[in-house]
This record gives C-alpha cells, structure tokens and sequence, in this order.
C-alpha cells in the first residue's frame, strides 16, 4: 500500500509538470528583404484573445535557425510557467542580426524589429509596447539581442545575452561577418559602431533591463567581461552570471532558465 500511494504521488507530480504549452511553427514575409521567413510560437495553456501576453523573442546562433530554441524544456516550460508568449525568431544562417551596408538586401534589423514584432502583435494578442517585449540570444543571437534593444529601446525593454559575441572586433576573420560588414581592415568604422560594446552610450539611464550570462571556459568569455566591467563604469544596471561551461547547448538550456525568470520578473514589475 505504500509503494502504491509512492507511486501516485509521483504520477501526480509528473502530471502538474507535463507541458501544455502550444509551438506553432508559421511562416512571415519581410517586405524589406522579399521572402518568406519561418519562425516557431509558444503560446501558454491559458493563452485566450481577450487577455494581453508579454513576448520574448529569442534568437539563435551562427548557423542555426528558428527551431533550435523551441526544443529547449526550459523555454517549452516557461510559456505555462510565466503566461508568455516566447517567439523563436530565425536570423539566417549568419546574419548577425544586422541591416547589411555591404548588402543593401540583407535586413534582418528590419526584420526583427519591425517587421516580425508587427506580425505577432496582429496575429496574438500580446502586450504591443516595451514593457511588454524582451529579446534574449545565444552567441551570434547574444550580440543581436543587446544591438537590437539598444538600438530600438521603444521596442524592447529588457534584453539578454547567453554567450553572446558582444565585441566583434578580435574576430574580424570570423562567422562570415566581413561578409555584410565589409573587411575590418577596410572599414573599422562600420565595425566600430556595429559592435555593443561600444554602444553603450546609446543607453538613456533606467530605460533597459540587461542579463548577460557567459561561461568561464568560452571563447567569448573575455570580451564579455569586458562588457560587464564597461556597464560598471557607465553605472548601466545589469545582471551578470558566470559559470563553469563553455560554447554549448547545455550551458544555453540551463542560461535559458535564468533569463526567462529574468523577464518575468521585469514584466511583473512593469504591469
């Protein structure tokens, strides 16, 4: 009789945590870039159109795409967890999350920005305003989170970045950036602006909730770091974690959890 009463408890547990949560994998147009672009949306079990939803966007890493975040449990868990809608967006294979000067087509500011933010705010019932929106990414999608919510704060307004490319500049020879950028060597000033970490005066104090989040053992450790000490400075508030990891999926799954909790609590205080 015990092990039976055991084993009903367990069966209860597992069945408050069993996801409810909904990934529709649709398909948007970017006018600015011509094409049709996929993205995956996870609403939550109480998702109904009469009541308004805060929305995380999240991004991925150099040569991924919008389905890598939604395999992610923590990110399936949080849509039930927090009531948001998490919006797993696709930046091309190695985007950056820039408008391109070297390529006029390629958009993908645009395209995050404006363009997908408007699609979902026609199509779900969400919370159409800063306070409403956050936008978190792992490595080549760290740097287009912080670049896109510094750039566009009455879009977004919290921000994060899990082993995030923050300073671009040691790598000039990298992840095909020279690609929309054009050569360092040739440009250094399009690639001193494009890089957040010298973007930071473009911050207006208490405007913008940051995470930053990067493992001890990761290539882009140091220049996080630096990002970190450089908001000390400027007295930018921010949150920063640091662990044992490196460049993985399971450091990302488990820095997920982190942020998300992050923006619940930056929408929380905000509603």
């Amino acid at each position: 009789m015990k092990w039976k009463l055991i084993f009903v408890f367990i069966s209860v547990l597992s069945a408050i945590y069993v996801n409810a949560s909904k990934a529709d994998t649709v398909v948007t147009y970017s006018a600015a870039m011509k094409k049709d672009i996929k993205a995956v949306i996870i609403t939550p079990d109480t998702y109904h159109k009469n009541r308004q939803y805060p929305v995380v966007y999240l991004l991925h890493g150099y040569s991924g795409n919008y389905s890598g975040w939604s395999k992610a449990a923590a990110v399936l868990q949080a849509a039930d967890l927090y009531n948001q809608i998490l919006v797993c967006a696709d930046g091309g294979f190695n985007s950056w999350y820039w408008d391109s000067p070297a390529d006029p087509s390629y958009k993908y500011e645009t395209y995050i920005s404006k363009e997908l933010t408007a699609w979902v705010d026609k199509n779900y019932s969400t919370i159409q305003n800063a306070g409403g929106r956050a936008i978190a990414g792992l490595s080549m999608g760290g740097h287009g989170a912080l670049y896109l919510a510094i750039k566009h704060p009455d879009v977004f307004g919290a921000c994060g970045s899990m082993s995030g490319g923050v300073d671009i500049r040691p790598f000039p020879d990298n992840w095909d950036m020279a690609k929309w950028l054009g050569k360092y060597a040739e440009n250094p000033e399009t690639w001193e602006k494009n890089t957040v970490i010298n973007m930071l005066h473009l911050i207006r104090p208490k405007t913008l909730s940051i995470i930053i989040d990067c493992g001890t053992e990761d290539f882009f450790f140091k220049v996080n770091n630096e990002l970190h000490q450089q908001l000390l400075y400027r007295n930018i508030a921010h949150d920063y974690i640091t662990r044992p990891g490196g460049h993985t999926w399971p450091y990302w799954e488990n820095a997920v959890a982190y942020q998300l909790l992050f923006f619940h609590n930056f929408f929380t205080k905000k509603a």
